[in-house]
Order: C-alpha cells, then structure tokens, then sequence
C-alpha cells in the first residue's frame, strides 16, 4: 500500500456503469456521466474491497450476453444435428 492511501481519508462510494463494470468515486462528488451508485461508501480500502467481492466477471455485460446467445445457438445447433442423427 502507497503512503498515500494510509493517509486518504477521503469518503469515496462505489459506481457502477450500464455494463456493469465498477470504480470507486469521491461521496462528495456527483457521479460520473453514465454512472450510478452502487450502494457502497467508505474508505477506499474498504470500497475497493466490495468491488473486488462483487465484480467477479470483468466482462462487460454486453458482452457476456453475446456470449449467452452465441452458446445457445451452439447448443441448439448441436442438439439439432443430433436429432438429424438418429433418423
């Protein structure tokens, strides 16, 4: 840890964005343009700890939806072919 963040005192919360990725902002501050609270303040020790906890998929959500519908279609494809298979 930096000399620095031992001696911040400043209150920061935790934001999130629309594709569900996270920062720590100053309280004190309004929040970035595309940015919501995500419910969590404190010190940044603290904040940066509840990020690391909740944002476990550093994917973004459009992302992670592609992904989604691209093994789905993978998968029907699959289950398809299977079908065609047995006949």
């Amino acid at each position: 840890m930096y000399r620095d963040d031992e001696e911040d005192t400043t209150i920061y919360k935790v934001v999130v964005n629309h594709e569900e990725q996270y920062s720590i902002w100053p309280a004190d501050r309004e929040n970035p343009l595309g940015w919501r609270d995500a419910g969590k303040s404190g010190l940044k020790a603290e904040c940066l700890a509840y990020v690391k906890e909740v944002w476990t998929d550093m994917r973004p959500l459009s992302l992670r939806k592609r992904m989604e519908e691209l093994a789905k279609q993978k998968q029907a494809s699959f289950v398809s072919s299977q079908k065609l298979g047995e006949e």
